[in-house]
């Protein structure tokens, strides 16, 4: 909270010093305030004034505020400088800021970018723009510290010394050959705490962990967050070292992966934009089709009524249970869709554990299943006045339930990811049909034998 208070009124000083056109002023407090701040207070101004705030924020600072920009204002940065500027612009990103701003840019902008920058650095995101959707590869950060292993630790530490300011990650290093093949890993704490003449080789760990290229960004995320590492050496598959992937890229894919499993566990279309960036139709068109394919799928639930609508007729009682028993159905599935699919994104189950989860999905089922039967028992007796058939009716059918819910929502997840479906997908909405249809087959097959129906 004092933090967000603290951002407002740097954000409010800041923009009365440039309503008040006291620019000296303002470029002396940007120019000490953090980026990310600023490419806050930038993303509330119209284009005209992002522009004017940008050209007056020091080089060194300029190229980090306008990684952290939105989208949007960073096209109209680019749109409006020359194609000097741009040029500055792009050798002073780090490369992989370079292409997520690329990727999100129109054609037109693209070409003007790329026309723009150096031969080398062209090459180096063209070949980083050509890696597959969410791979590893698309993430990593070229600007990387490679040393060779007859280096003595003075030679090491005055190489990192001086490739500090193009280097995003300089607390761990990697030792490579003539060819850039990995050979071992050194961190910079075990640099300085050794003697100026020791040799890299006697201090690098050759037990390397690594990412290919062509990898699910996932499984680089998953990776570091089991073996804590602050970054994790990328190569291609001849075990060359092509870039790293650190704690920043591991955050902003964490957070893609969780909104996009969260749309979909939704029934939402997943989308890059943020909320205020999607169009009104945009929006109607990621939403639409989900809810198309759910309103057809519990058609089901109102043929199974309509098979049984004169057993309801004859025993209108039955109906005032329909809604409860539902809920509690779906419920009970969601929460084992929702626990197996967050243990799969962390990689702690694997479809070879299917029967470990069933076994103990059921066991889990049951007493809940024989908690809730009592209850409800309880409930139907006592407060809603109904006869004992009734009430064992009820409460049969809420244990039965229960346990093919749990059974339902543990085993879809990892069957779809089986059949190389995102398990997102069989979260609370499909399942939550699923088990609408087998709560009703249930409760009629229960009363069929219990009250004659």
């Amino acid at each position: 909270m004092e933090n967000r208070k603290h951002e407002t009124l740097l954000a409010t000083q800041w923009q009365m010093l440039l309503e008040a056109k006291n620019l000296r002023a303002l470029k002396k407090l940007l120019s000490e305030a953090n980026e990310v701040d600023v490419a806050g207070f930038m993303e509330e101004l119209d284009a005209e004034k992002t522009v004017l705030v940008f050209r007056m924020l020091p080089k060194e600072l300029a190229s980090d505020v306008f990684a952290n920009l939105e989208t949007e204002d960073q096209q109209t940065v680019i749109s409006a400088i020359t194609d000097r500027e741009v040029s500055e612009l792009v050798e002073d990103l780090y490369v992989d800021d370079a292409v997520d701003m690329l990727e999100e840019m129109p054609a037109n902008v693209v070409t003007r970018v790329l026309k723009s920058a150096r031969p080398d650095t062209r090459k180096v995101i063209n070949q980083f723009l050509n890696y597959p959707e969410n791979s590893v590869g698309s993430i990593m950060t070229a600007e990387v510290i490679d040393l060779k292993k007859n280096m003595t630790v003075q030679q090491a530490i005055s190489k990192v010394r001086a490739a500090s300011e193009e280097s995003e990650s300089i607390y761990t290093c990697y030792v490579t050959d003539s060819r850039r093949v990995l050979e071992g890993v050194v961190t910079l704490r075990e640099l300085l705490g050794a003697e100026d003449d020791r040799r890299v080789e006697e201090l690098m760990s050759t037990d390397i962990i690594t990412a290919l290229t062509t990898e699910d960004q996932e499984e680089a995320v998953q990776r570091i967050m089991k073996y804590d590492f602050i970054s994790l050496p990328v190569v291609d598959q001849e075990g060359r070292l092509v870039g790293v992937v650190t704690v920043d890229d591991v955050m902003d894919v964490m957070e893609e992966e969780a909104t996009e499993d969260i749309e979909k566990m939704a029934a939402i279309v997943p989308t890059d934009k943020s909320y205020f960036q999607t169009g009104v139709v945009e929006t109607w068109l990621h939403r639409i089709p989900w809810l198309l394919l759910l309103m057809v799928s519990a058609t089901f639930t109102g043929t199974i009524l309509g098979i049984f609508e004169d057993a309801l007729a004859a025993n209108a009682v039955l109906t005032l249970f329909i809604p409860m028993l539902m809920d509690t159905g779906g419920n009970s599935g969601s929460q084992a869709s929702v626990t197996v699919i967050r243990a799969m994104s962390l990689g702690d189950v694997e479809f070879r554990d299917i029967f470990r989860v069933v076994w103990k999905e059921l066991r889990v089922a049951l007493l809940c299943a024989m908690t809730l039967g009592v209850v409800v028992y309880a409930k139907v007796i006592f407060l809603d006045r109904k006869g004992p058939l009734v009430a064992l009716v009820v409460a049969l059918t809420v244990i039965v339930t229960i346990i093919l819910a749990k059974l339902v929502g543990c085993l879809l997840p990892m069957l779809a990811k089986r059949l190389g479906f995102d398990p997102a997908v069989m979260a609370s909405p499909f399942i939550t049909t699923v088990v609408d249809a087998l709560s009703l087959l249930v409760y009629f097959a229960v009363a069929t034998q219990l009250l004659g129906l």
